[in-house]
């Protein structure tokens, strides 16, 4: 048998043995890849390396690494540090999705750090006088906090893969925090803007005793975040649970405007979850992404379509090509379609994950894509209920980050507190999430369907973030990306995917490319990006861009090349990626 024979057998056996992985049968041959794809490394991939948004967060990441911590390890302090220089996209009030890779076991685990709704929420949590409150008043208000998440679920994982103690992963943030750090220019812009940055909280922490606010190259000093981290240090998650922190958190929800219900035993009673993650086959890989309520699956139903025949030779143009842009854009119309219908909370609405990634459905879905004209409606994957589409709205306010450490461990993870600066609400030092506006306001549309996305007790709202874990037909790390973006991310993980496994590139030119984000009737773009030539072209074919609504990408991550890593951090941020 040949080797081209013999690959849609190998990457069929190793997706169902992934044991950390969580598969369905594959059926289908795997198109043979074409001459320029990278082979698979010969040498195992082995840190250190950090990629994330912002270079102190880098440093605390990478020294945890130098002091032979694991990759989780690292990750732990580098969402510490990012909480406090980067407050506008993350932090310890906030959740995350932290997919992991055991390069032992040949394993990839998915630590779910979604907020949940508190106890006393009802589908009409977002209702006043019968109406659905405007976005704003009610990202502003006390409803829109759930319960926590990230940290709760940095220290499920450091307790299963952690190799330094838990306590000694905060010391630079603390220091960060007492002895003040230079704000940033991306964070200067966000204080001077206007919503979250003008609560009476974001006003009091961002203004200088001379009355004016914080600027590009300021010193910043938060000693209540010092505080927080050291007993979060020294008490781990409980500091967050029950006592003066979890106080101040229930002081600050509950106040006004329209005060929140969550509550102690909310609090107290938050639990992250450890699910198998969700791995595919694409071209020579095997891509994984976390299960709903991450929309991961939808990145996976992408690529699935990428990979038919049409679909696959017309992306093969490369990244100069209008038809491969248009392709990509068709592509991910189809996506969307079905992710804003289907995805959310399995735990309270069955999602048809192994409908959506069938392959005579996506063999369907794709078919659509060179003929689709204007929005794309939802397709009936098997196993699908019926449910309304969904129409929340996703703003800006996440990170992505990834770490390997020496021994082939990876971390990638996406953290968020919703919106730029979560709720505009503080505690200890803390911005606090937003992330139940995550959530459909309206549990029905106006004709009675019943919504997959809306608000219940206990209930995680579906999120955007997809971290992605690239393994070879061996079950060994090729990779790690992720990236911010809103409802975008999905496209933005595209873009670097195709990118990096389709189109070649170094990954810092994936990363670099120009955004095309395709949902619904539109077509959002980095539009200066593209150039005139490329911009008509794309014209002629019905793609007529539009400056991006959404926020823009974070992507950070990298491919290991056999001897290195070839990483990237996103031009559009401060990030940087860093070995040794």
């Amino acid at each position: 048998m040949t080797s081209s024979a013999l690959r849609p057998l190998l990457v069929a056996t190793l997706a169902l043995s992934l044991v950390g992985c969580h598969t369905a049968p594959l059926t289908g041959a795997v198109p043979t890849p074409p001459a320029e794809t990278p082979a698979a490394p010969a040498n195992p991939a082995r840190g250190p390396f950090v990629a994330a948004a912002n270079p102190l967060a880098v440093e605390a990441g990478m020294a945890v690494l130098r002091r032979g911590g694991s990759a989780v390890d690292a990750a732990v302090a580098v969402q510490a540090v990012l909480g406090l220089v980067e407050p506008q996209s993350s932090g310890l009030g906030g959740g995350a999705f932290i997919m992991v890779y055991d390069a032992d076991a040949h394993e990839v685990t998915t630590y779910d750090g979604r907020e949940t709704a508190p106890a006393e929420a009802t589908p009409e949590l977002f209702y006043e006088n019968g109406r659905p409150l405007p976005f704003m008043d009610a990202v502003l208000s006390g409803r829109s906090t759930g319960a926590p998440g990230a940290v709760a679920a940095l220290a499920l994982a450091q307790e299963r893969h952690g190799a330094l103690e838990w306590s000694s992963l905060f010391g630079d943030a603390e220091r960060l925090a007492r002895d003040g750090f230079t704000v940033s220019p991306r964070l200067a812009g966000m204080i001077a803007g206007q919503g979250q940055a003008r609560t009476r909280w974001a006003t009091e922490y961002f203004t200088k005793p001379d009355g004016t606010r914080y600027v590009a190259g300021d010193t910043l000093r938060n000693p209540a975040y010092a505080d927080t981290v050291a007993a979060i240090a020294r008490d781990g998650i409980a500091a967050l649970r029950t006592g003066p922190i979890a106080e101040a958190i229930l002081e600050a929800v509950r106040a006004e405007p329209r005060p929140g219900s969550l509550s102690a035993s909310d609090l107290a009673g938050y639990r992250p979850i450890a699910r198998d993650a969700l791995c595919r086959p694409f071209r020579v890989y095997v891509v994984c992404i976390p299960p709903p309520p991450s929309s991961g699956v939808a990145l996976l139903q992408l690529l699935a379509m990428a990979e038919t025949p049409t679909a696959a030779s017309v992306l093969a143009e490369g990244e100069t090509s209008a038809d491969a842009w248009t392709m990509f854009a068709q592509l991910q119309r189809l996506m969307y379609a079905d992710r804003d219908r289907y995805v959310a909370d399995p735990a309270f609405v069955g999602v048809p994950v192994a409908g959506l990634l069938d392959p005579d459905y996506v063999a369907e879905r794709a078919a659509l894509a060179p003929g689709l004209t204007g929005a794309a409606t939802a397709g009936t994957p098997p196993g699908g209920i019926f449910r309304a589409p969904d129409a929340t709205h996703e703003p800006a306010g996440t990170s992505h980050l990834v770490v390997v450490d020496a021994q082939g461990n990876a971390v990638s993870m996406t953290t968020t507190v919703e919106s730029i600066f979560g709720s505009g609400r503080m505690a200890g030092g803390f911005f606090l999430n937003n992330q139940l506006t995550d959530f459909s306001f309206s549990p029905t549309t106006a004709e009675g369907q019943p919504i997959a996305n809306a608000v219940a007790a206990g209930k995680r709202p579906r999120s955007t973030m997809s971290p992605v874990i690239i393994l070879d037909q061996q079950g060994r790390l090729v990779g790690a990306l992720g990236s911010p973006g809103g409802g975008s991310i999905l496209a933005y993980n595209a873009k670097g995917l195709i990118g990096t496994l389709v189109w070649g590139l170094p990954v810092q030119a994936a990363f670099d490319l120009p955004n095309l984000v395709a949902r619904g009737p539109g077509f959002g773009a980095d539009t200066a990006r593209f150039g005139p030539s490329l911009t008509e072209q794309l014209g002629e074919r019905g793609i007529v861009l539009q400056p991006n609504t959404s926020e823009n990408s974070g992507l950070h991550g990298g491919i290991w090349k056999g001897d290195h890593w070839d990483g990237g951090a996103d031009d559009r941020r401060e990030g940087v990626a860093r070995t040794e």
